[in-house]
């Protein structure tokens, strides 16, 4: 009798098994089971680690001590500070609105806000923080230069060539060496103000300043009382023309109490009361003569 031998063992998977290998093997499965599952796990222990109060505080509590360990070296403390390029009033401005205790932490320090506050101050114009090595904080300040002192309603302040507000001064005679404007809205002319007193400079040793008048033009001051009035438009053309009639004619060294240029077509001198008077007994002498 012959015997039956059993049939090989077939290798290949079930459908079944070859169904959850193809479902294992895409992208999504595969990276849940790589790095969610996990996560989840260490989410999950770290929950139950942190449930308790008592650990909570203790692991905020160690960071905290690891965090002031760091900040706290030597290396990373700052010592003293360090202005430079600012006068000793400016300085000392600065340090009033930087009320820094030292020694401290760099890393309780805001340079960006520390950078705001010195520019915030009226003089002045730029300023760069950094902290120098040996624990240093570093303050370079670039101050404006007053071009002009301007008077109004309510004092006397200096101007830089933008029309920013510099500093306060008690009287014009705070500073002498600068020229002077005044009038409400003259600041916000400086460059203007400017360009005319560049053109005055043949006789900028009579004039006594600009006045801005109703906030639309300006009027040149001469020493003797003589006041020069320009347009509103082309003021500096306008005192041109009044420095050549001077040149070519001493047209401001006659007794002229004004010259108004404010219509350019037909410019008017006014003249003091001793000229028109004299002009008026000249005028009637020549009459009777006649």
């Amino acid at each position: 009798m012959q015997q039956v031998r059993p049939a090989p063992h077939d290798p290949a998977p079930t459908r079944f098994q070859f169904r959850v290998q193809r479902w294992l093997l895409t992208p999504g499965i595969r990276f849940l089971l790589r790095a969610g599952i996990p996560a989840l796990v260490v989410f999950m222990a770290t929950s139950i680690f942190l449930a308790s109060e008592t650990r909570r505080t203790a692991v905020v509590d160690r960071i905290s001590a690891l965090r002031a360990s760091i900040e706290e070296r030597p290396e990373f403390m700052v010592n003293l500070m360090a202005i430079d390029g600012a006068g000793e009033g400016v300085a000392e401005d600065i340090r009033e609105i930087l009320p820094l205790d030292f020694p401290l932490s760099s890393f309780d320090l805001e340079l960006a806000d520390i950078r705001e506050l010195v520019e915030g101050l009226d003089p002045v114009k730029s300023a760069t923080v950094r902290i120098r090595p040996g624990g240093i904080l570093q303050v370079d300040v670039t101050e404006r230069v007053p071009v002009l002192v301007w008077r109004h309603r309510d004092g006397v302040a200096l101007l830089d060539a933008s029309g920013v507000h510099v500093d306060v001064v008690p009287s014009r005679a705070a500073r002498p060496d600068l020229p002077l404007i005044a009038g409400q809205g003259a600041d916000t002319h400086v460059a203007e103000a400017m360009d005319i007193l560049a053109v005055a400079e043949e006789v900028s040793d009579r004039v006594r300043g600009l006045v801005r008048m109703g906030e639309r033009r300006w009027d040149v001051l001469l020493d003797r009382g003589q006041r020069i009035l320009l347009p509103e438009e082309g003021p500096v053309q306008a005192l041109e023309r009044v420095i050549a009639l001077s040149e070519a004619q001493d047209l401001l060294e006659r007794d002229v109490e004004a010259v108004d240029m404010r219509l350019a077509a037909r410019p008017t001198l006014r003249m003091s009361d001793d000229a028109q008077k004299n002009w008026w007994r000249i005028r009637h002498l020549d009459e009777n003569g006649q």
